[in-house]
């Protein structure tokens, strides 16, 4: 069975920062695609940024040049660094990604972890 556990959130100011990180566990043969997803309150879930196993990446254009996706494939592990933070980046975070298991690639979800930009 596997597992997306996310970490990292938390509540911070205005044009501050804060990682979350996103590790995948379990009978994993192999990891492509992995990303981060948001969800606002009243929103739709939105596409925040995606990185593929060879470490090209793609992202939003509302948060270009302020957030940055990575991965660590030795550890199974995706990272989001977020600076320059807006109370408009207020949402559930969830990680994605895309894992063979034996025989079989379905996509996985973790279970959310909370960014609150306030004062």
């Amino acid at each position: 069975q596997v597992q997306l556990v996310e970490s990292g959130g938390g509540l911070v100011q205005p044009g501050g920062s804060l990682r979350v990180s996103c590790a995948a566990s379990g009978s994993i043969v192999r990891i492509d695609n992995m990303g981060w997803y948001r969800r606002a309150p009243g929103k739709e879930r939105e596409l925040v940024a995606v990185i593929t196993r060879g470490g090209s990446t793609n992202s939003a254009d509302s948060v270009k040049g302020r957030f940055t996706i990575s991965r660590d494939n030795a550890k199974n592990t995706v990272y989001l660094q977020m600076n320059s933070l807006k109370p408009e980046d207020t949402a559930v975070y969830y990680c994605h990604a895309n894992i063979w298991t034996v025989g079989l690639a379905r996509d996985y979800w973790g279970q959310g972890t909370q960014v609150t930009v306030s004062s």
